[in-house]
């Protein structure tokens, strides 16, 4: 099941399964109901936050001075698994 291991995400553009990994795992599962609404105007707010996290979340890491920091911080703390997680977090909350 080698293939299956490295699977992440959709199977195809009009699929409604996909695989995902999670504490090494491989997990499969499928959209039921997906919707097919216009998104609204407070989801595409959270799409532009996630989006704008994810952007600051990489910017971070590439510089050494605040990778440092966060590596340090992340000793420290016991809630979150992965580096990345953590100034994600950190990174989403900075913003308004």
């Amino acid at each position: 099941m080698g293939l299956v291991e490295s699977m992440s995400g959709k199977l195809c553009g009009h699929s409604d399964m996909y695989f995902f990994r999670k504490n090494g795992k491989v997990f499969s599962g499928k959209i039921c109901y997906p919707s097919t609404k216009q998104p609204t105007a407070a989801q595409l707010a959270k799409r532009a936050k996630f989006k704008t996290a994810r952007t600051n979340t990489a910017t971070a890491l590439a510089d050494a001075t605040q990778r440092a920091a966060y590596e340090t911080a992340f000793k420290n703390q016991k809630k979150y698994y992965t580096l990345y997680g953590y100034v994600f977090a950190k990174e989403y909350e900075k913003i308004q």
